[in-house]
């Protein structure tokens, strides 16, 4: 008898002579018991539900910084290098973010975020009218290289890592922090760090777009190309599944549209003709959601990293073990963050945060537990890096590479979402691929219908949320919120007009022509943008000759 029939005939007897006594006198608290994403979750997993579903050790696992990476990038992971904590932050003028970057710096944060306002986003000048209520809001407003001087005003460029949530302003907004480090005496190519550059996911989920689908796309992958051959520690893309969790997508959608997503930039490239696979694609980098269910979001993220390493390697003909990495950034799970009993947000990110460690993240914010009432405090934003430290320094979970690699139920759910993914991925390659896709409204829809559904579980009680649907109390919440300074708007505006009135108007007009040939022609965008933006051309002005040439996209009626 084999050890999988000793096991099996092992299960028939507990089964009978332990649970079953149990079961009479103590059922179990449900008749089922799913994940976020449904799967329904066993009493107990076994080698039956691995070695016994045809499961083998090296195709599934291999060793962690090999092929096929479901272990980890690194081969010693966190035992060498930790994660970069890396909180998101950035709001009202360039000196309110300078003030909190110095402070996060200084309690142990060891990588900077970005966060923009919308007119920096959406390429419009504070002074535009539609941009006047918007100002320094959900980020800093940067309409000119001024604003980017000021911003790292003391921050050591050439020895911080700078992550950029940026994406229909991506070259804009690179090309200024480009053109300060310069300005320092620092080469572009030590610059370390990240620019989203993602504007797939902006059409599906974010809506933060401004061209249509094709010049975008031309757009990014412009961007792409110039990094890899001027800027070789910069991640050139952060290709974003976190924003399809935020608007409701499922583990295995979040996963499955993300990779779509970065087939599609890789096709892009490649289609270009300007250089092979492995110059560009160790520099793609990717951003995930961490959700509360634990094991479920472990899972998903070993299940991403297994199948990127396919994909590289066998549809694109990857040769470098880099090329096949699938490095992130995790956040942990805005949508989740309840404006009832705010501190309970706490406990929510703590685990979320070490779903996102044992999944092997590169980098983690982690959100402040008050963000459901407002941008976070300095008071809540420091517990934010605690946690972080927390389990840096304090749980032993760094200690061994992958710790819940190889346990039955972790291996099974793997390859379960591993399943679901590749189908949503099989679906969007019969429509074309993902720009296709994204035209005729296929993941918007299944977003929206997967958001839907939970919100009806939520409502329904199917779906336990604290404060929610159970433990609800009717108290306010008594705990300090920050509000931007009104004045934010009067200071970046004075700056600005200053700035025109002392540029060289010649100097401007010449670089946005040429941004304007560019454009309409061939090219990469990357060196014009750069040019215009060192001699003070604003951030809207470039969009606007963008705008001229390419006009606006207006998305279609999909649902």
């Amino acid at each position: 008898m084999t050890d999988l029939e000793k096991i099996r005939e092992r299960m028939k007897e507990w089964s009978k002579e332990v649970l079953e006594p149990v079961l009479k006198k103590f059922p179990e608290r449900k008749a089922k018991f799913l994940t976020e994403e449904g799967f329904e979750v066993r009493r107990v997993y076994t080698p039956l539900d691995t070695e016994g579903a045809g499961w083998e050790y090296l195709e599934k696992l291999g060793f962690p910084g090999d092929y096929p990476f479901t272990r980890g990038v690194y081969p010693t992971m966190y035992r060498g290098r930790p994660w970069t904590i890396r909180q998101y932050a950035g709001f009202g003028s360039a000196e309110d973010t300078n003030a909190r970057y110095r402070y996060l710096l200084s309690i142990g944060q060891t990588g900077l975020s970005m966060a923009f306002d919308l007119p920096t986003q959406l390429g419009l000048d504070p002074d535009h009218k539609l941009a006047w209520y918007e100002v320094g809001k959900v980020g800093v407003s940067m309409p000119s290289v001024k604003e980017m001087d000021l911003v790292f005003n003391g921050i050591p460029m050439d020895k911080v890592s700078t992550s950029m949530t940026i994406n229909a302003t991506a070259i804009e907004v690179l090309s200024m922090y480009v053109a300060v480090a310069e300005s320092r005496g620092i080469d572009k190519s030590i610059l370390r760090g990240t620019v989203q550059n993602d504007i797939l996911k902006e059409y599906i989920a974010r809506n933060n777009y401004i061209y249509p689908p094709q010049p975008s796309m031309r757009y990014a992958t412009d961007l792409i190309i110039y990094a890899a051959q001027n800027m070789p520690k910069w991640n050139s893309i952060s290709i974003s599944g976190y924003h399809f969790e935020e608007a409701g997508a499922t583990p295995a959608m979040e996963i499955a549209f993300t990779l779509a997503d970065a087939i599609e930039y890789v096709k892009h490239v490649l289609e270009r003709g300007v250089m092979d696979v492995d110059k560009f694609a160790p520099r793609l980098s990717f951003f995930f959601a961490a959700r509360t269910n634990l094991f479920e979001q472990v899972a998903k993220f070993r299940a991403a990293r297994r199948m990127w390493a396919k994909i590289m390697k066998e549809r694109f003909g990857a040769k470098s073990r880099r090329s096949m990495m699938l490095r992130f950034h995790t956040q942990t799970a805005g949508v989740l963050l309840t404006a009832q009993q705010p501190l309970v947000n706490l406990i929510r990110t703590t685990i979320q945060a070490l779903a996102a460690v044992l999944g092997g993240t590169q980098s983690l914010h982690v959100n402040s537990y008050d963000e459901a009432l407002s941008l976070p405090t300095e008071e809540s934003v420091k517990l934010s890096v605690r946690v972080q430290q927390v389990l840096l320094y304090e749980s032993g979970v760094v200690d061994t590479v992958d710790p819940l690699g190889g346990a039955y139920y972790i291996e099974w759910l793997t390859d379960q979402i591993e399943e679901k993914a590749w189908k949503i991925i099989d679906e969007i390659e019969k429509l074309g691929g993902m720009v296709r896709a994204i035209e005729v409204g296929y993941p918007q829809r299944e977003i929206a219908k997967a958001a839907y559904e939970w919100q009806l579980k939520v409502e329904k009680g199917e779906i336990p949320f604290i404060g929610i649907n159970m433990f609800v109390e009717e108290e306010e919440p008594k705990i300090k919120v920050l509000k931007v300074d009104p004045k934010v708007r009067e200071r970046v505006v004075s700056r600005l007009r200053k700035l025109r009135e002392e540029r060289d108007p010649i100097k401007v007009r010449d670089a946005l022509d040429k941004v304007r040939r560019v454009a309409e022609g061939e090219g990469n965008l990357f060196p014009p943008i750069l040019e215009a933006v060192k001699v003070k051309a604003t951030l809207g002005e470039i969009s606007g000759v963008l705008r001229d040439v390419w006009g606006e996209w207006r998305a279609p009626e999909v649902y």
